[in-house]
């Protein structure tokens, strides 16, 4: 018989959210939640601003 396993990994950017919410609720940092909570939704607002920034290159030198 085989048994089955399971890996659960997190990356860096999961742990750190941990730690900042760790130490938000411990009252060791007193920064607002948009900062606690950045290394989650960070990473996304620069893929879709490098987005943008690349759309608007592309109409520019479109025309």
């Amino acid at each position: 018989m085989s048994k089955a396993t399971s890996v659960v990994s997190i990356d860096f950017l999961g742990l750190l959210t941990i730690v900042f919410i760790i130490l938000k609720l411990t009252n060791v940092i007193n920064w607002s939640w948009w900062w606690v909570t950045s290394p989650l939704w960070l990473p996304i607002a620069g893929v879709l601003v490098a987005g943008i920034i690349g759309f608007l290159i592309a109409l520019i030198f479109s025309k």
